[in-house]
């Protein structure tokens, strides 16, 4: 017969299973070896839900203690087929994660914070900022210190197998916004929310998914500027075309839920 005693012996047992697989390895900001793009305030401005462009593409993820992650993505998509059309993307989500017995991570992000803002300039005039939510299962990972920069690394291996670029630890403690619901709505949330309040619309809906900072002026004739000096360079210059996409995936995010 089940009692009392064996249900707090068993829930005893469960959190000892949980508490030895933690790993205290992975906690920290991890960084690609651009070391430019980074999880928290300086990728994600919370207040006036804004990507900030970091100065080179690249990746970062965060991991706290207690189950708590984060990330950054900031990428460039090539087009083999047009090179003078290149995409770019950048992608912020968090959430919780959990490490499983055979070493597998799976991060389950709270679904109505994440973002994305992309830019295809040669599709369209302005880039597109919407909600963004994708849970990641990664199949293993390993810490090692990197034999040629001396500093922990880590190796991320996506759900097939296939690996990401490594990882260099940038902070420890990580460097990371809060780790509650930053954006809850009338109708989702996630893990920590404490009260439920209506936000912007999410989708392609013409509104401002948040309210405009006070340096949005400034940013926007930064990348008009960027846009001009760029259209002087050669006609078949790659960086131009590159540089392009960014300008405008900054810009649209923007004009395209303001307007």
């Amino acid at each position: 017969m089940f009692s009392l005693a064996t249900g707090v012996t068993l829930l005893a047992g469960a959190a000892l299973s949980s508490a030895q697989l933690a790993d205290p390895q992975l906690t920290g900001t991890w960084a690609s070896k651009a070391n430019s793009t980074f999880t928290g305030p300086g990728f994600y401005d919370v207040n006036n839900e804004r990507l900030i462009e970091p100065a080179h593409t690249g990746q970062s993820y965060s991991f706290t203690d207690d189950g708590h992650y984060e990330t950054s993505q900031y990428r460039a998509i090539a087009n083999p087929q047009n090179p003078a059309c290149p995409k770019g993307i950048m992608q912020w989500q968090h959430g919780t994660f959990q490490k499983f017995p055979n070493g597998s991570l799976v991060l389950t992000p709270i679904e109505v914070d994440g973002r994305q803002l992309m830019s295809d300039p040669c599709n369209y005039k302005t880039g597109v900022y919407t909600r963004y939510n994708q849970t990641e299962l990664f199949q293993r990972y390993e810490y090692l210190i990197d034999p040629y920069h001396q500093i922990p690394r880590l190796n991320l291996y996506q759900f097939n197998g296939a690996p990401l670029q490594p990882l260099y630890l940038a902070f420890k403690p990580p460097e990371m916004v809060p780790t509650t619901t930053l954006h809850p709505t009338a109708t989702a949330s996630g893990s920590g929310a404490a009260t439920a309040a209506t936000s912007a619309a999410a989708g392609k809906s013409k509104r401002c998914v948040g309210q405009p900072s006070e340096d949005t002026d400034d940013l926007i004739h930064k990348l008009r500027k960027r846009a001009q000096w760029q259209s002087k360079q050669p006609l078949f210059n790659g960086d131009r075309w590159w540089w392009f996409g960014v300008g405008m995936t900054g810009l649209g995010g923007f004009l395209y839920y303001c307007f």
